[in-house]
Parts: structure tokens; sequence; C-alpha cells
């Protein structure tokens, strides 16, 4: 099946403001005109305490999770507000609620983005822009991986027992928010597993 749509791909790292600000000016003038905004950009790396994380792996995590996310809203949010048209979706998460063992710092940037999305909604509210904070919990995707510094085993184990989300869910997430009439703005959306209850409380069926 076909679709009528053209794509146009802009690879660069969120953490680096020059290539980000490099890939903006290097669109064609008529994809310039960006009307959504997805701030998906995010990873963890490791399970360590916080007296025995990495500080590099840190730095990457924060750099990405945070810093990304607000050298693009800095970046293509003007326009939006130029064009007084747009909408901001940033990708949280309910780690973002309630701090885990081992995940202190990933639960920190994902606190930080409700924030930023609030305080910007805040910013914003004399404009037709709308803002939306979409807190996903167990979603099955590379991101565990990345976790477990490539162990595909340890990522796999993590969801055994669990008919976890998948980016398909949050994707379809995204949409709905996207979706919804100009004059309604749906702040925030938290979606889990049904057998999952919050951050730290889910259910897993014994394997057999």
């Amino acid at each position: 099946m076909s679709y009528p749509i053209r794509i146009h791909l802009l690879p660069f790292d969120v953490r680096d403001r020059e290539a980000g600000a490099k890939a903006f000016t290097s669109l064609p003038e008529e994809w310039k005109k960006i009307d959504i905004l997805i701030n998906n950009a995010g990873l963890v790396i490791g399970v360590d305490k916080e007296y025995e994380g990495n500080l590099d792996e840190w730095d990457m995590v924060i750099d990405t999770n945070i810093k990304g996310l607000l050298t693009m809203t800095r970046m293509i949010v003007p326009g939006m507000i130029e064009r007084q048209n747009g909408h901001i979706i940033n990708i949280g998460s309910i780690a973002g609620d309630a701090a885990y063992p081992g995940g202190s710092v990933y639960c920190a940037t994902k606190a930080a983005v409700k924030a930023l999305s609030d305080g910007l909604r805040m910013d914003l509210v004399d404009t037709p822009l709308r803002v939306t904070t979409i807190k996903p919990g167990m979603t099955e995707t590379n991101f565990s991986v990345v976790r477990y510094r490539g162990d595909k085993q340890a990522a796999d184990n993590f969801y055994k027992g669990i008919h976890p989300l998948t980016g398909d869910d949050v994707a379809e997430t995204v949409y709905f928010a996207a979706s919804a009439p100009a004059h309604v703005q749906i702040a925030e959306i938290v979606l889990m597993p049904t057998n999952q209850a919050t951050a730290t409380i889910a259910y897993k069926n014994k394997p057999e």
C-alpha cells in the first residue's frame, strides 16, 4: 500500500546544537513550517545505584533527555508562534512520577520533561499552540537493550510474564493527541500495560 506522503530525514544527534541548527537550516523552504514537534529522543544506560553510576553515561542521558528536548523546543517553537499554529508533544515516562532503584537519574530527567512541558504550556497560554506530555509505562522497544548495555537477553527477561506496550501503541496515542480539534489541548496522557499500576508495581505471570 502506498500513501501520498513525503518524508525528509535529518539524521543528527540532538545533543549537538550546531548539528541541529545546521540540519534545520538545510530543510527545503516548504519543510520549514513545522506544525508538530515530537520530542521523542531519550535513553537510559545501566541500572547502577546512584553512588555507583558512570558519570559519562549520566551526561549522555541528561544531555539527550533534557537538553536535547530544550534545544529542539527553542529551535522550532518560535516559528510556530510566528505562524500562530503548532503542537509540541513531549514523550515523558511514568518513571518521572516515582523513582525506582537503579534508575534515579533517568527518573529525574523524565520528571524534568513533565516540568518543562507544564512550564511551556504556561508560557504559550496566550497563543493557539498546544503542549502535550505522553507518559508510557513498560514499552518493549530497543530502549531496554540500551539500558542493559546491549544485553538482549536481559532486556527480553525484563518483559517476561507481562504483555508490554509497543512503539505502535505509543504512536497511536501521539496521533490521538495531535488529531484533537484545535480548541482541545490534551495536556497529559498516561498509558501502561493492563498489568502495570505504577512505575514500580506490575504483575508478571510466573512461567509454567
